[in-house]
């Protein structure tokens, strides 16, 4: 009787892993995008991606239970889960969905940074106060997340010695942001 491929070392040890590995590492890294989404209040993308996750662990669960006695499947699987959360930390990193408040807090005088920041676009709050060596400016800005490294770079450009700290925010109402221009332009009978 001849045997299938799929009854095949290199189907039972290799691939069928590998394909369940691949299945962790895609349900693990839309999990963590979806916690991201529901966080961030995204009512469409929350539900959405929940439903592609669950299919996916849906199928790999399947496999692992057509295949209890393969011990390398269930390795597959753990390292599969470890993979997906380190890519889905990646993607919610590049996507950097969100709005964030940025604390500024600086030993010198302030003026040239929140003009820095001004001319960026960027809305501030200022207010001077006590340290507790010494008299401090703190300027507050609301940003969207994916402007962090701009800020971050006004900030180390003009105050090298400044403290800052980046926290979420989930709601804003108004503010200031900066205005995005076009990359193209509408010529007028074009």
């Amino acid at each position: 009787m001849e045997a299938s491929f799929y009854d095949s070392t290199l189907f039972t040890y290799v691939l069928l892993p590998g394909l369940i590995f691949i299945s962790r590492v895609a349900d693990v890294t839309i999990g963590t995008t979806r916690i991201v989404m529901v966080s961030k209040g995204h009512k469409f993308w929350a539900p959405f991606l929940g439903f592609f996750e669950m299919l996916i662990w849906l199928v790999a669960v399947s496999k692992i239970f057509q295949n209890l006695d393969n011990w390398v499947c269930y390795i597959a699987f753990a390292a599969g889960f470890g993979m997906g959360n380190y890519v889905g930390l990646r993607v919610e990193e590049k996507l950097a969905v969100g709005i964030v408040k940025i604390q500024i807090i600086t030993r010198k005088k302030a003026g040239k940074l929140i003009k820095k920041l001004g001319e960026a676009g960027y809305g501030i709050t200022h207010h001077e106060a006590n340290g507790t060596n010494e008299n401090v400016s703190i300027i507050y800005s609301i940003i969207k997340r994916s402007e962090i490294n701009k800020v971050e770079h006004i900030v180390q450009s003009t105050n090298p010695k400044a403290f800052y700290s980046v926290e979420d925010v989930k709601f804003v109402n108004e503010g200031v942001f900066p205005v995005r221009t076009a990359t193209w332009r509408w010529r007028k009978g074009k």
